[in-house]
């Protein structure tokens, strides 16, 4: 869809970091090396939760630890959960809730796996997982050699979702390449003693493994069982959305410098890998890009869910369109996004309506992966983030005008409305920097309504429940960008509507519900029936 005359122009979008004021004053401990550990540059997934059920959303952030050995060796190096007081106050609460984790951590996934009404936390890691089942009261126990969680390989993100539709969640790990502390090949350049980070090619990938959820607090690896095994990458992140609208969840993982996979669910207990098919391995000129981050949500209005990916500066951020029939078109471009994201090289990103027009925009956290980048090419390391503003299905940079300044080493982005003023906020971590959390200031007023899902012959958390309001559409899901998650309600912009003629609940089991003439500037509670 192109921006036309008849197209008005968008709602301004602004930004306050309000992080100190705020009291999150969580620092990302990526211990960088002379020998330059590959892992040291891929940190910093975000988990954003109630963790506790008092409706206001929590912020935990993975932590990286000591090199070599991959411990906690200190207090600085603890994953950190920060309470949501209200009024833009966050208290650091890692301690009483038991959730400093161990190891060099990367990613996290949120969802109540259990169904007993509390959510729960995985946190992906190097050779190191951990699954804490939230026991309720604020506390958090250590499951993951109870549930038959395994470690021993580099995972780096994750992501729940009901594969086989029956009612209890299922976790899928996304793993990126062998390596060991002992790796130490010499990538750079020699003659001038500057050693970087090595290219991914160097690296031998490996395949995701996807859990079976028993439903008695055990989880069953059925990789192999489901056609997974044989379908090694690169991994970086998962996305899910039921692309094709038969019913069974779809997943999407990122590849780096290879391409891309698309799972489609076969609806059997099978997947099949239909990336080159479908359009989304690789991009128009079949080249193979550093996929990082990933957004699987409808950008255009559609119905149907669209990709969108992070990568390097030189390579645009790709933009899968789909276009129905599990078929998909590389609309970078006429998008109008390329050549707005061709300098930058991002991380984390996030569709979400931050102007509540109706139409989701786009929110990207920069930097690239190598902190030496400037001597070798015409590229920047440290970026600011941007805002690209979509104004009925094409996009335009509103970054100067939305108050992102800092430059830093960004990786992980989450968001959410921390404040219940219906706008949505974000946070974002950066290697060995301040954290930066943005308090959405946008100056017009919009109206806005957001769907909090009850399953009960679905899963509790509603994940896979897709939502109709009006030409807007979207998949209830817990995965968000770069090794992050996000379980809160669904938002939606409303722009002038006050109230919202009709909406529309397909739940996972089949139910589906309509609700009418509910009042826009508030969260709606559905509870499957």
């Amino acid at each position: 869809m192109l921006l036309t005359a008849a197209t008005p122009t968008p709602p301004a979008i602004h930004f306050h970091e309000v992080a100190e004021p705020a009291g999150i004053s969580f620092v990302l401990e990526n211990s960088p090396t002379s020998r330059k550990h590959l892992i040291e540059t891929m940190p910093g997934g975000i988990a954003v939760f109630d963790y506790d059920g008092d409706g206001l959303p929590d912020i935990y952030f993975t932590n990286g630890s000591e090199l070599p050995s991959l411990e906690k060796s200190s207090s600085k190096y603890w994953n950190r959960l920060y309470h949501n007081e209200g009024n833009w106050k966050f208290i650091d609460r890692t301690e009483q809730a038991g959730v400093a984790g161990a190891g060099y951590s990367m990613g996290a996934a949120v969802a109540d796996y259990d169904n007993d009404g509390h959510p729960d936390l995985f946190v992906a890691g190097v050779n190191r997982n951990i699954l804490f089942h939230n026991s309720g009261g604020g506390h958090f126990e250590d499951v993951t050699a109870k549930a038959g969680i395994k470690s021993g390989e580099w995972a780096v993100a994750a992501g729940w979702f009901d594969y086989d539709r029956d009612g209890k969640l299922d976790l899928w790990v996304v793993h990126y390449a062998k390596w060991s502390p002992s790796y130490d090949r010499f990538c750079g350049d020699a003659a001038r003693g500057i050693r970087i980070y090595c290219h991914p090619k160097y690296f031998e990938g490996l395949a995701s493994t996807l859990y079976r959820n028993l439903g008695n607090g055990a989880f069953e690896d059925v990789t192999a069982r489901t056609g997974l095994a044989k379908y090694a990458g690169r991994g970086m992140s998962v996305a899910f959305a039921d692309y094709d609208q038969d019913g069974f969840p779809d997943a999407f993982v990122t590849n780096d410098n290879m391409p891309n996979f698309l799972f489609h669910n076969l609806g059997n207990g099978t997947f099949e890998e239909v990336a080159l098919l479908s359009g989304t391995a690789l991009r128009d000129d079949g080249k193979a890009v550093a996929s990082m981050g990933v957004e699987f949500k409808d950008y255009d209005n559609d119905g149907l869910p669209d990709l969108f990916i992070t990568a390097l500066a030189g390579e645009t951020f790709p933009l899968f369109r789909n276009a129905g029939k599990g078929n998909f078109v590389d609309a970078t471009h006429s998008s109008r996004l390329g050549p707005l994201v061709v300098k930058h090289s991002g991380w984390g990103l996030g569709l979400f309506d931050f102007n509540n027009d109706g139409w989701k925009d786009l929110f990207t956290a920069n930097s690239h992966v190598n902190d030496r980048v400037e001597l070798f090419e015409p590229a920047v390391y440290k970026e600011r983030n941007s805002i690209f503003v979509n104004a009925g299905g094409t996009f335009h940079d509103v970054s100067d005008d939305a108050g992102l300044t800092p430059a830093q080493a960004h990786r992980g982005a989450a968001f959410a409305d921390f404040d219940g003023d219906g706008r949505i906020d974000a946070v974002v971590t950066s290697l060995g920097g301040p954290t930066e959390l943005w308090q959405n200031t946008s100056p017009k007023a919009q109206h806005w309504i957001d769907m909090r899902l009850t399953g009960t012959k679905s899963n509790r958390d509603g994940i896979g429940a897709r939502v109709r309001l009006g030409n807007q559409f979207a998949e209830m899901n817990t995965t968000a960008g770069y090794a992050s998650s996000v379980d809160t309600p669904l938002h939606f912009g409303l722009g002038g509507l006050t109230t919202v003629a009709r909406i529309e609940i397909r739940w996972p089991s089949g139910t589906v519900q309509v609700l009418t003439e509910v009042k826009a500037d508030g969260v709606v509670t559905v509870t499957e029936k």
